[in-house]
């Protein structure tokens, strides 16, 4: 028996130990893109929820650039609605100078809110 074969469809096969032919695939190459917090939340809610289109993404080699985008754009969502929370609730510089730890609260409160409008927007959807 031949070690490789190419079959009819274009695919060639290998010859395993227990005597059955296994054809040859790969995944696609793709491209290594630095990933976050953001990333790393969407990848876990995908590998738990998601099966299907996470498995669609990592064969289309796709879910590294998806990754690297929701964690892009999330990043960019949150320095935009800090921003505007600030400004609504009156959270300023100088508010800062005069008292800090009521500065520190709103802005944890802030931050908080923020992070759970990406969560629900861009993570778990």
């Amino acid at each position: 028996m031949e070690k490789h074969i190419m079959g009819e469809n274009g695919i060639s096969y290998t010859l395993g130990e227990d005597g059955l032919y296994y054809p040859d695939l790969y995944l696609p190459e793709e491209t290594e893109y630095p990933i976050g917090k953001y990333g790393m939340l969407r990848k876990s809610y995908l590998q738990e929820h998601r099966k299907g289109l996470c498995l669609e993404l990592v064969l289309a080699g796709k879910l590294n650039k998806h990754l690297h985008q929701i964690d892009k754009e999330c990043n960019q969502m949150m320095d935009r609605l800090v921003d505007q929370m600030k400004e609504a609730h009156g959270v300023t510089e100088e508010l800062k100078m005069q008292n800090q730890m009521a500065w520190v609260g709103r802005m944890n409160n802030i931050r908080a809110c923020a992070e759970e409008m990406i969560m629900n927007g861009k993570i778990y959807n």
